[in-house]
């Protein structure tokens, strides 16, 4: 049905731009955090605890948005909570104690954390319907807007102040929202072609399981060709699909603390450690965020040729790689090289983690995963700035290191229990 195509390609690009814009405006936060480092006067393990407030509040609040999903639609959610990001996101520079920010970094992560499960959710259904790995590029796009929002934040770091980068931030994040909000709240969530129920290990549905995860409840059993999705009842879930989201969940973990990591803690590494200037800096996340975008942009290629399995394996042993590099090397283009591997490995990890748990149960699963998955970023930073001062930073970050190794290792020994 050419309408329907049109919808889907409509709600394609509406979603894409919030995963953007969500990347944009978080990037534009981390580059700024070592200058507000230097306003609150924060050591870096205070430092690391009010960083804490960010992955708190995200874990705080995705189950609850996961419930919230479920009840009133992935679309209006994601909406509200585009929203709440940008206004947010202007707080942070306006504090002066380490206790003060992480106040306000407990708001901004709830937003951040409520918003990734929204529009995941949202992608999930979109996936189904278009029945090909695509999830992805929706990330590449988060990634594509970490690159442009850091290598923005390097570009003003040292002739605009934080408060009024952010408040741009902000007020950008409102106006693209306004734009893009329409066709998010008009269109419904879209019901998976009939090929989507089933699929190769490579692909990301979700198995006969399931042969639906579409509208808000994610689980509409009406046909596809159906004009317009009804409301039923959530899936049951086996004992032995619950124990599989539990597993993506793990993997979206270790991804997030590498993740979490680089982006509380690179820049400073960079500028600390190996006396770069706040630009360059700056332009460390941008390197990772770029590698990231790349390795997203083919995810879909590598996931139809690969499969899951491989994919989470060898995107794990080269994000080790990398950030073994990136952690120890002494010499400054031989770490941002690092950070570019090390996202490189880690592009698809998230994206596929967070895809099979949403397929398999829904918006509670991708609030699943994703709660574990920012358990991790909530681990990351105050287990960072603790290393740091008992050891050094270089040797804090090899923990990212370990941990994809980690993720490897579990993508291979449960490589049959999730093919399929």
């Amino acid at each position: 049905m050419p309408g329907h195509g049109n919808d889907l390609t409509r709600l394609r690009i509406a979603l894409t731009t919030f995963f953007a814009l969500d990347g944009f405006v978080f990037a534009g936060w981390v580059v700024r955090i070592p200058a507000i480092k230097e306003q609150t006067g924060a050591s870096p393990s205070t430092l690391g605890l009010a960083l804490l407030g960010v992955s708190a509040g995200a874990v705080i609040t995705m189950m609850f948005t996961g419930r919230l999903c479920g009840r009133y639609g992935s679309h209006p959610v994601t909406v509200v909570c585009a929203v709440l990001l940008s206004l947010s996101v202007t707080l942070p520079p306006l504090t002066h104690s380490a206790a003060t920010l992480g106040a306000v970094l407990l708001l901004f992560g709830a937003a951040y954390g409520s918003i990734n499960v929204a529009f995941n959710s949202a992608a999930v259904d979109l996936v189904a319907a278009l029945g090909r790995p695509v999830m992805p590029t929706f990330h590449a796009a988060f990634s594509l807007g970490g690159m442009i929002g850091a290598g923005l934040g390097g570009l003003v770091a040292g002739s605009l102040s934080p408060t009024l980068h952010l408040l741009g931030l902000g007020i950008i994040g409102l106006l693209v929202t306004a734009l893009t909000a329409p066709t998010l709240l008009r269109l419904e969530p879209p019901r998976p072609t009939e090929h989507a129920a089933a699929g190769p290990e490579g692909s990301t549905t979700a198995g006969p399981q399931r042969s639906t995860t579409t509208a808000p409840e994610g689980s509409n059993t009406a046909g596809p060709a159906d004009p317009a999705p009804a409301k039923a009842a959530p899936p049951r879930l086996t004992p032995r699909t619950r124990r599989l989201v539990v597993v993506f969940g793990l993997i979206a973990l270790c991804t997030a603390y590498g993740e979490g990591a680089l982006a509380d803690w690179g820049a400073l590494h960079l500028r600390q450690d190996l006396g770069s200037s706040a630009g360059v800096a700056a332009a460390g996340y941008s390197c990772f965020a770029l590698a990231m975008t790349v390795g997203r942009l083919t995810g879909t290629t590598l996931l139809e040729r690969l499969g899951r399995t491989r994919t989470v394996v060898l995107g794990g042993g080269v994000a080790a790689a990398g950030m073994l590099l990136g952690a120890l090397a002494p010499a400054l283009w031989a770490a941002l090289l690092g950070y570019s591997v090390a996202g490189l490995g880690l592009a698809n990890l998230f994206p596929v983690a967070v895809e099979r748990a949403g397929a398999l149960a829904g918006p509670s699963g991708v609030a699943t995963a994703s709660t574990l998955g920012y358990g991790g970023m909530l681990l990351g930073p105050p287990a960072i700035g603790f290393m740091a001062d008992w050891f050094s930073l270089p040797a804090a970050l090899t923990s990212v290191a370990v941990l994809a190794g980690v993720a490897a290792a579990i993508g291979f020994a449960t490589r049959r229990a999730t093919a399929g």
